[in-house]
C-alpha cells in the first residue's frame, strides 16, 4: 500500500511539473512582451544594441517572477487535475479509498517549498534586479535618439546646427549637395556652408561625426556693428567636426535609486520603518520647541524676576483680566502690539504648517514601506492560495488542455489581481491600513478556496452541463406539481 501511494505521489508530481514549467514560461514571456510593447516607442531609434536590449528584458523578466509564478501555478493545477479528471484517473483513485486531500498532499508540500523559495527570491533577488532594471530603463528612456541624417530633410539633432544632405550613396558615407546652417552664435543662422560632394563618417571612438566636404563655400555674416558685412570663402576640401558626446549612452549611479522601497528587502524595510517612526515621534517635540518662544508668559523664569512673582501670585493669568487685553495697552503702543501679535501668529501658523507637512510626508513614507513589507509575503502566499483554488477547480471541471482551464484560471487571476490592486491603492491613499489593503485579496479568496475544495471532495457538478440540466428538470417538475395542485383546488 505504501509503495502504491509513493507511485501516486510521483504520478501527481510528474503530471504537474510539465504544465507548470510550460505555463510559467509562457506567462513570463507574455508579461515581458507586454512590458516591451509598453516602452517600445521610447526605446526604438536610439541606437541600442541587441545585447543591451536583451539585458533590459532579462532584468525585467526577473522582476515579473512574482506575478508570473502564481498565475503559472493556477494554470498548471487546473490543467493537471482537469486532465486527471477527464481521463477518469481521479475516479479510480477515489474508488481505491484515497481521498482528494491525500492525493493533493505531495503537491501541497511542493507548492509550500515553492512559496518559501519565492519569498527568499522576492526578498533578496528582486530588490537587486529592480535596482538594475529601473536604473537601466531610466537611462535608456532619457537617452537621445541616434543621429539619423536622411536625404532631403533638415536634421536638427545637433544643437546649434541644421544639416541637409541632398543624396546619400549606398555606402552610407558618400554624400552630395550638403547644406549646413550654423546658429551657435545666438544671432540666427549667420553662418552657412554649402558643398557639392563629401563624406560623412564617425571618429574611431564614436565621439565625433566628421564631415569631409569637397568643392564648396562658406558664408559668414557680421551683424555686431549693424553693418551687415558678409564674407564668402571657397574651399577645395574642408572638415567640419560635430561633437556627439550627448548621444553617447551614459549610466546613472545606481545608488541614487536605492532609497525606493522596491529596492529593499524585509530587513531594510524594517529599519526604515523604525527610523521613520522615531522621526515622527520627534515631530511633536519639535512643534513644542518651535512654538515655545511665542508663549512668553509660560516660559520658565528666574524666581527672583518680576514676571515670576506676578505669575505665581495669579496676576499674570489671562483669566484674571476682567477687561479686554487691548484696553490695558496704552494708545501709543497699541498699534505696535497688534502688529507684533499678528506677525507672531503668522509665524506660528507657518511653523505648524511646516511640521504638519513634514508629518504627512513621513506618514506617507511609512505607509509605502509597510505596503512593500507586506507585499513580500502576500505574493508568496498567493502561490499557495491560487493552488488551493486551481487544484479542486480542475477536479470539478474535469477538462484538460488549454480550453476551459485557461478561461477559468484567467478569470480567477483577474479577480485576484483586481482585488489585490484595489486593496493596494486604498492602502497607498491611506484609506485603509497597509496590512488590510495588502491581505484583502487573500481574505476574500481564501474562504472561496475552502468552499471549492469541499465541493471537489463531494464530487460537485458545479461546472458540469448535465448537473444544471438535472437541476432545471427538477425545478420544472416542482413548478408543474404546484400548478397541478392549484388546478385541483380550483376544480374542487
Amino acid at each position: 500500500m505504501n509503495v502504491r501511494l509513493k507511485k501516486l505521489d510521483l504520478l501527481i508530481l510528474r503530471s504537474f511539473m510539465g504544465p507548470f514549467v510550460v505555463t510559467f514560461f509562457i506567462v513570463l514571456f507574455t508579461l515581458a512582451m507586454q512590458f516591451y510593447w509598453l516602452y517600445m516607442d521610447e526605446l526604438i531609434g536610439k541606437g541600442f544594441g541587441v545585447l543591451m536590449t536583451m539585458q533590459l528584458m532579462l532584468y525585467m523578466s526577473t522582476t515579473l517572477f512574482p506575478i508570473a509564478l502564481p498565475l503559472g501555478i493556477l494554470l498548471a493545477s487546473i490543467m493537471t487535475f482537469g486532465s486527471l479528471g477527464e481521463n477518469f484517473e481521479l475516479v479510480a483513485i477515489k474508488s481505491a479509498g484515497i481521498s482528494l486531500y491525500r492525493f493533493m498532499r505531495p503537491l501541497i508540500i511542493f507548492i509550500g517549498i515553492i512559496s518559501v523559495l519565492a519569498f527568499f527570491f522576492n526578498n533578496y533577488v528582486i530588490p537587486v534586479t529592480n535596482l538594475k532594471s529601473y536604473s537601466l530603463l531610466y537611462d535608456m528612456r532619457n537617452q537621445k535618439p541616434a543621429m539619423n541624417i536622411r536625404e532631403g530633410f533638415f536634421n536638427k539633432d545637433i544643437d546649434g546646427f541644421a544639416i541637409r544632405v541632398g543624396k546619400k550613396e549606398k555606402d552610407g558615407q558618400t554624400i552630395h549637395d550638403i547644406v549646413i546652417y550654423d546658429h551657435t552664435s545666438g544671432r540666427g543662422s549667420d553662418k552657412l556652408v554649402l558643398a557639392r560632394n563629401g563624406r560623412m563618417y564617425p571618429s574611431k571612438d564614436k565621439r565625433y561625426l566628421i564631415f569631409e566636404l569637397i568643392d564648396g563655400c562658406r558664408y559668414e555674416e557680421d551683424n555686431t556693428k549693424n553693418n551687415h558685412a558678409q564674407t564668402r570663402m571657397e574651399f577645395g576640401k574642408w572638415y567640419k567636426v560635430f561633437d556627439l558626446s550627448k548621444f553617447a549612452f551614459s549610466r546613472t549611479k545606481e545608488e541614487l535609486f536605492k532609497g525606493n522601497n522596491e529596492m529593499m528587502n524585509v530587513s531594510q524595510l524594517n529599519d526604515n520603518i523604525d527610523s521613520m517612526n522615531k522621526k515622527l515621534d520627534l515631530s511633536a517635540k519639535d512643534l513644542d520647541r518651535y512654538l515655545d518662544p511665542y508663549f512668553s508668559l509660560y516660559q520658565k523664569r528666574k524666581e527672583d524676576s518680576l514676571t515670576f512673582r506676578r505669575v505665581s501670585k495669579g496676576e499674570g493669568k489671562i483669566s484674571s483680566y476682567k477687561r479686554s487685553f487691548f484696553d490695558l495697552v496704552p494708545d501709543s503702543s497699541r498699534r505696535r502690539v497688534i502688529q507684533t501679535t499678528e506677525s507672531n501668529v503668522r509665524s506660528m501658523q507657518r511653523l505648524v504648517t511646516i511640521v504638519s507637512s513634514d508629518v504627512k510626508l513621513r506618514k506617507e513614507s511609512i505607509n509605502q514601506f509597510e505596503i512593500a513589507w507586506h507585499k513580500k509575503y502576500t505574493l508568496s502566499f498567493a502561490c499557495m492560495l491560487l493552488f488551493l483554488i486551481g487544484a479542486p477547480l480542475g477536479a470539478i471541471i474535469r477538462k484538460g488542455g488549454l480550453g476551459m482551464p485557461v478561461i477559468i484560471a484567467i478569470a480567477f487571476f483577474i479577480i485576484y489581481f483586481i482585488i489585490s490592486s484595489t486593496g493596494e491603492k486604498l492602502a497607498q491613499q491611506s484609506a485603509v491600513a497597509p496590512w488590510y489593503g495588502m491581505w484583502l485579496a487573500t481574505g476574500v479568496l481564501l474562504p472561496i478556496a475552502f468552499v471549492i475544495m469541499a465541493a471537489a471532495r463531494n464530487d460537485s457538478g458545479l461546472f458540469n452541463k448535465e448537473w444544471y440540466q438535472r437541476g432545471w428538470l427538477k425545478f420544472k417538475t416542482f413548478l408543474g406539481g404546484l400548478t397541478g395542485r392549484k388546478k385541483n383546488k380550483t376544480a374542487a
